[in-house]
């Protein structure tokens, strides 16, 4: 994926095809839980079929909830992934007009309301994260406190060594050349920044 967006809070739309209506939300969501949240909530038992998908990063599901199998969560899955969004959620509510529509006609009714819901709806950047380990001697500790909130850092655990002290943090991929570089400017050089991968590591918003 090369947007790293989601959208900006909940989007509606509606389509008719063939006297069949198909009400499409899309919501940003953070975990699958959430996206099953929604899909629980939204999900009208009145209509014919509630189909949805979601993606999160590498996680994704979907549901064809009662059609033929590939017409309507595969194609809403297909449509989250053609508007180039992530940590989207999308259900695709259809109430039957009397008229059936084909595997064909299925899968782009479902997948057309998806995908201009996800268009229509205004976006917001998501961020990559990481997380770095930051030391330096006692003399620069004010130093390194001070240079966390410019650069979008946030700590997870501070350290004391017999010489100085340690910091973990979490923050912003992109600003970490920044902050190394700032880190050597006020400490002289001797401040260490070391990147390493953990389990904090992934996307969200700022």
């Amino acid at each position: 994926m090369s947007g790293w967006q989601t959208i900006d809070g909940p989007a509606l739309f509606e389509l008719e095809v063939k006297r069949s209506r198909h009400l499409a939300r899309a919501v940003p969501v953070s975990d699958p839980e959430a996206a099953l949240a929604f899909v629980a909530t939204h999900a009208d038992p009145s209509a014919h079929h509630n189909c949805w998908a979601y993606r999160i990063g590498s996680s994704y599901r979907f549901s064809d909830d009662g059609e033929p199998a590939g017409t309507a969560g595969r194609p809403i899955l297909a449509a989250i992934e053609g508007q180039d969004v992530d940590q989207v959620a999308v259900l695709v509510t259809r109430w039957f007009g009397g008229i059936k529509l084909g595997a064909g006609g299925l899968a782009r009714a479902y997948g057309g309301a998806a995908a201009e819901c996800l268009r229509l709806a205004p976006r917001r950047a998501l961020v990559v994260w990481c997380e770095a380990t930051l030391e330096a001697g006692f003399e620069f500790a004010g130093t390194l406190h001070a240079l966390l909130d410019p650069f979008g850092a946030r700590k997870i655990e501070e350290t004391f060594l017999p010489d100085g002290l340690r910091l973990h943090v979490r923050l912003p991929a992109g600003e970490l050349d920044r902050l190394q570089s700032a880190m050597a400017d006020a400490s002289r050089g001797q401040a260490r920044l070391t990147v390493h991968p953990g389990p904090g590591d992934g996307m969200g918003t700022p």
